[in-house]
Order: C-alpha cells, then structure tokens, then sequence
C-alpha cells in the first residue's frame, strides 16, 4: 500500500492523503465519510459495523473495507495530519479511538478499559492496542513528538496531546510546578516506566494563536494570575 499526501502547505483548508492499495491488500478506514474519491471495482468497498468490546455499548461504530487493486482519496480536517506507524511483534502502545484513521490487513485491535477515575477526568472509556504485522494510521494535530519513559524519573504530558503510551507505563492525572503553575495549566499524565510516549503539538500552538490574539492584555492576565483562571475566564 502506498500512501500519497496532498499538501498545499498552510492554506488552512486541510489535507488530502491518497491512498494506492495493492492486488491482495486490504485496508481498514475508520472514518469512512471523510473518502472523496474512489477508483476501483464497485465491490472493492464493503462498510461494516464495528464490533469493538466494552466500547461506545449504544452507538453504531462504522468502517470501510477497501480491498485492491483499488485508489482512494480522503480529506483531512485544517490542522490534521495523517502518520503511519509500521508495527512489529515489539509493539505494546496503548491508542486513543479518536486518533485512530486506518489500519492495514494483518493487524489487530484490542481494547483496555480506563480506570473509572481516569474516565471522568479524560472522558475516554478504553485505549485501544494493536498487534500483529502491518501499518496503523493516526490523526495528529500538528507535529508528532516523542519521548522515552524512565522507570523513576516521571514525564509530565498534559493530557489532551497524547497520543500513545505503553500499556506497562504507570500514570498519575496531577499538575506539577510552584503554586501559580498549577493553578493555571491542564491536567497532566505523570508517567513513568519503560517505553516511547507519543504526543501531539498541534494543540497548543492552536491554544498560543488564539490566546494571543484574541484576548486582551487583562483577561490574559486574569486567567493565568487567578486561582483555576484558565477554566472560568474564557
């Protein structure tokens, strides 16, 4: 399979990632509505319900099946992206649903339910784990970033940019830092173990733009100075 993406640069409009999809090869797309454009048999596509296990127990998960030789096109939202991941025997990263785009025939996908604290904090239900051989695909917010846990000496990553873990790392929601720090940032995964963390930096570079331009020099000042500013002041 190969994959082609279509960059104009930063016209703020989105990507579109082409995808070629070998005789014998098969590729499973978890958002099915974002194809745009389809060459091959009729019968080359076939969406099915997801049957994913302690997960979203009443709404209706879809995906599309394309099996080649066939081409397709998907668009992406402004500010996404797509990163393929190649997966080994190795592979013990734990995924959030919502990033999820593909993945290709000779994977497979398990679910690990969060702790229910860890629910009502991030709102997510399960993580989701790959094994097999083959390739995954994300959807990241701007540039992919990673790091390698210690076993003792804990990694701070606010909680809303990761993008995997791996299922032996030992987490902790907190915030970190003097007393001013802690008031105004978002929660954070204290995390230690053994293992890459992949975190996405798209988030708060949207979060810099707007607070610098759209907010004036008091409420800026207000937010970060206040006790919990940053989630009373909008």
């Amino acid at each position: 399979m190969n994959i082609d993406i279509q960059d104009e640069g930063d016209s703020g409009s989105g990507q579109a990632v082409a995808f070629t999809v070998q005789e014998n090869e098969e590729v499973h797309v978890l958002h099915p509505q974002q194809i745009i454009a389809y060459q091959g048999p009729s019968a080359g596509r076939a969406d099915r319900f997801m049957d994913v296990k302690g997960m979203y127990r009443k709404r209706k998960l879809i995906r599309a099946d394309l099996t080649g030789p066939c081409r397709f096109t998907a668009a992406l939202p402004p500010g996404y992206r797509v990163k393929t991941i190649q997966l080994d025997s190795k592979s013990d990263l734990l995924y959030d649903f919502r990033h999820l785009f593909f993945y290709s025939k000779g994977v497979t996908m398990q679910t690990r339910v969060l702790s229910m604290k860890n629910m009502l904090i991030t709102r997510d239900i399960v993580k989701v784990k790959f094994s097999g051989r083959g390739s995954i695909g994300i959807l990241t917010e701007g540039t992919v970033c990673e790091a390698e846990l210690h076993p003792f000496d804990p990694l701070y990553v606010d909680a809303g940019s990761i993008i995997a873990y791996p299922e032996n790392a030992k987490l902790e929601l907190t915030v970190y830092g003097n007393h001013l720090a802690s008031q105004h940032m978002s929660y954070h995964w204290k995390m230690t173990g053994h293992g890459p963390v992949l975190f996405q930096a798209g988030r708060q570079s949207r979060r810099f733009e707007r607070d610098n331009n759209e907010d004036g020099i008091i409420k800026r000042f207000l937010r970060e100075a206040l006790p919990f500013g940053g989630v009373f002041i909008k």
